[in-house]
């Protein structure tokens, strides 16, 4: 009978032991999986500071500054784990509104436009404090056609919207997600 109990128990003792070794194997090596794109190493880089885009351009939209810098800072705020902060953080965004045009796009048959399109250029300075080799200078540019028939002024929020959109990602991609 004492036989039998000490085979239960290095059994037991065994099966316990193998299974803290596994626990604590599978702690330490951990693989990350991410589905937003971001490859942030947040143990060294805890924070993104993202200054005011100012506009700069020859013709002016009034809410554009504000709505793209806001664009750009709601995109890291949803995708990252980063603080954003107004300056001073590990990663470092800065930039400008260099341009915002509207040109004659498609000529109809009769010589006249049959299409506008709406373009918005955006340099960005961006300082990787963690690891300087990574900044960099950049210009962003996107644009949106539109029917020629209607006012710039009705379709102008929508346009710069989907522009926003598409320069925030591009800025994003370059950054932190390494696409």
């Amino acid at each position: 009978m004492g036989s039998k109990n000490r085979h239960i128990t290095i059994t037991w003792f065994n099966r316990s032991f193998y299974l803290v070794l596994t626990l604590l194997l599978l702690t330490s090596c951990s693989i990350s999986y991410k589905f937003n794109g971001a490859s942030i190493n947040y143990q060294t880089t805890h924070s993104i500071s993202i200054a005011d885009f100012p506009n700069n351009a020859a013709m002016v939209n009034p809410t554009l500054s504000n709505n793209l810098t806001e664009g750009i800072r709601d995109l890291y705020q949803r995708q990252t784990r980063l603080q954003i902060l107004r300056k001073g953080g590990d990663l470092e965004l800065e930039g400008e509104i260099v341009g915002y045009d509207l040109t004659q796009g498609a000529i109809s048959t009769d010589s006249y436009a049959s299409e506008n399109k709406l373009t918005i250029r955006v340099t960005v300075h961006f300082t990787n404090n963690v690891n300087p080799e990574e900044s960099f200078d950049k210009t962003y540019t996107a644009y949106q056609t539109f029917d020629a028939s209607r006012l710039l002024g009705d379709v102008q929020d929508e346009l710069c919207a989907a522009m926003i959109t598409e320069i925030a990602e591009n800025i994003y991609n370059d950054t932190v997600a390494k696409w």
